[in-house]
């Protein structure tokens, strides 16, 4: 039976679990290009990772999968040196995977004031004909609020009230309200929060993944935001911030981005 890109990435991410090597087929290995700067670069810095993972010590529950061109994204919860929540992204060649990107952060204890986790909430996939016009809606609001800080447009991309806007965020609550006042918080406790450059955005149906660097409290991070539209507005929000070490501590020299 063959296989979908789809159906071969999380095989390849479960095998973190299992510690089966059969996916390790699904690689390129002369072309395997490896962005997680923990990693060292190749199909040999994969299979070094492999080995250095304690038996039984990593679990994976791929939440959501998606599938845009080249590209496969997976959103993640992951106990992986530690509990995780993350996404990974994995671009195909012929059917193989030549390139691997992630951005990973700590789990929260428990739900965000709201009620919410950082990986529950709506899981399917509509809209697939609307996917390049939810694409753009989300490369717009990064641009124009989170990068140029336009907040006076808010409400062209997310209806105000807290039934209109589920934030997944672990220190955030509901509503277009909840991220202003996140975002005062942080002002008033001068704790900067800024994104530079978006370097991505990928999509499939109602959901989109922008890509962004940025600094958050000082420190130079990545941002991954997983967007949810419906009718043209942001109804659902999901995000991860990972701070990128100093260039001395990289394993491999692909950069974070390099799209």
């Amino acid at each position: 039976m063959t296989l979908t890109n789809k159906e071969k990435v999380v095989q390849l991410l479960k095998g973190l679990e299992t510690g089966d090597t059969s996916a390790y087929t699904y690689i390129n290995p002369q072309k395997y290009v490896q962005h997680n700067l923990g990693v060292a670069n190749g199909f040999d810095g994969f299979k070094a990772l492999m080995s250095d993972l304690p038996k039984g010590s990593t679990k994976v529950d791929v939440k959501r999968v998606f599938e845009d061109g080249d590209y496969v994204f997976t959103h993640m919860d992951y106990d992986f040196f530690g509990p995780k929540v993350g996404f990974d992204i994995l671009k195909m060649e012929d059917g193989l995977i030549v390139e691997h990107w992630d951005n990973l952060m700590e789990k929260a204890t428990s739900p965000n004031a709201s009620g919410h986790t950082q990986t529950d909430g709506s899981t399917e996939i509509t809209d697939r004909d609307r996917t390049s016009e939810n694409k753009a809606r989300a490369a717009s609001f990064v641009k124009n609020v989170l990068m140029e800080g336009q907040f006076d447009k808010i409400s062209e991309y997310i209806t105000p009230g807290t039934t209109h806007y589920i934030q997944h965020s672990p220190f955030i609550t509901d509503g277009v309200e909840g991220l202003q006042a996140a975002i005062e918080h942080m002002a008033e406790q001068g704790v900067t929060m800024e994104y530079k450059k978006n370097h991505k955005v990928l999509g499939e149906g109602n959901f989109a993944l922008s890509v962004s660097e940025g600094e958050f409290a000082g420190n130079h991070v990545a941002y991954y935001d997983l967007l949810r539209l419906e009718d043209n507005k942001i109804v659902e929000h999901w995000g991860v911030i990972e701070t990128i070490p100093p260039e001395s501590e990289w394993k491999n020299n692909n950069g974070k981005f390099g799209f």
